[in-house]
């Protein structure tokens, strides 16, 4: 019996039209364009504008986008996962929300919050589902509205994310390609470096809560930045050993968007150059969720059927790992 894999046949993606460049910031915060550059590698981010907006408004473009390039009807779609820490509603789940606004009407759907590596955890259980024979679609939506959470009173964090949304759809492979390994990793104790305090049961919101600006993100660079170096870097480089890959087998390193300096670490710890890495902070911040999808969303026309991939990530909770595919397609 041949072996079933999971490929990404299609991809789509949506950023919002407004900018919110350094130039503008410099105007809202105490901080300027050549700090900004110079600690995080972020230009401008974008920004989803517009009353009762929420994450299901990015994402459900992208999937819409993803079904034209692929020639199907979303009411084909059997299964829709949805990554994100910014969903429009504690409850129903945003996949629930995107589904009915795309009218996949067949799909059942849920949401996986696992910060920044949200999409690779979502994109290993939509794996499964492929693998398991069941399913034979599987839409993996990679979203975040981090303007929705972040005081732009607060330098450390408002320099840094932005809002996107990214999809792939999964199907059926029996020649080789597709998600071939994934090693992911979590740590709770990371919490007290980075997260949201209050909104939650712990904590729920009240009066107190909202003029605390507790529901903004809280992170302590420094020690995310030392645990992101080290966590991207080591399990990228893990999952190449395991494989028994070299550099030179390595077509594209698709990093998670946080800060220029940890994708730098990364790409060294696994001995690429600069040219096989994909890299757009400089245009969209940290979207979160959505930093990998947009990634290979910007770069599919470059993508050659068999090249091998590696999508690393590391994000609050903390989460973290590295996934192994090949692709599928040429553009």
């Amino acid at each position: 019996m041949q072996k079933i894999n999971a490929a990404i046949t299609a991809v789509g993606g949506y950023v919002p039209e407004y900018r919110l460049t350094n130039a503008i910031l410099e105007t809202m915060v105490d901080t300027n364009d050549e700090w900004i550059k110079s600690r995080t590698g972020v230009e401008e981010r974008r920004i989803l504008k517009g009353e009762g907006l929420g994450s299901s408004d990015l994402g459900a473009p992208a999937v819409l986008e993803l079904c034209k390039k692929r020639g199907i009807s979303p009411e084909e779609i059997d299964c829709l996962i949805c990554a994100t820490v910014t969903p429009d509603m504690v409850f129903p789940a945003t996949a629930n929300i995107i589904c009915d606004k795309v009218g996949a009407v067949n799909a059942f759907s849920f949401d996986i919050g696992a910060a920044c590596s949200g999409f690779l955890f979502a994109l290993t259980t939509g794996a499964s589902f492929i693998e398991s024979g069941r399913y034979k679609k599987v839409v993996v939506v990679g979203v975040d509205k981090m303007s929705s959470i972040i005081d732009y009173s607060d330098r450390a964090t408002c320099i840094i994310f932005g809002d996107g949304a990214g999809a792939v759809l999964l199907e059926v492979d029996t020649e080789g390609f597709g998600v071939l390994d994934s090693i992911l990793k979590s740590d709770g104790s990371g919490r007290q470096y980075l997260h949201l305090k209050a909104g939650g049961s712990v904590k729920p919101a009240s009066v107190e809560s909202v003029l605390a600006k507790e529901h903004y993100v809280y992170q302590e660079g420094q020690a995310v930045f030392k645990f992101a170096v080290k966590g991207m870097a080591d399990v990228s480089w893990e999952l190449m050993e395991r494989n028994n890959l070299t550099a030179d087998d390595i077509a594209w390193l698709v990093p998670h968007q946080a800060n220029l300096r940890i994708i730098d670490a990364t790409a060294n710890r696994m001995g690429l150059p600069k040219e096989k890495v994909m890299i757009n902070i400089q245009k969209y911040g940290n979207t979160t969720a959505a930093t990998l999808p947009l990634c290979l969303w910007e770069w599919e026309k470059r993508l050659n059927k068999g090249d091998n991939i590696i999508l690393a990530a590391f994000g609050g909770g903390f989460t973290w790992g590295a996934t192994w595919l090949r692709w599928a397609y040429n553009s």
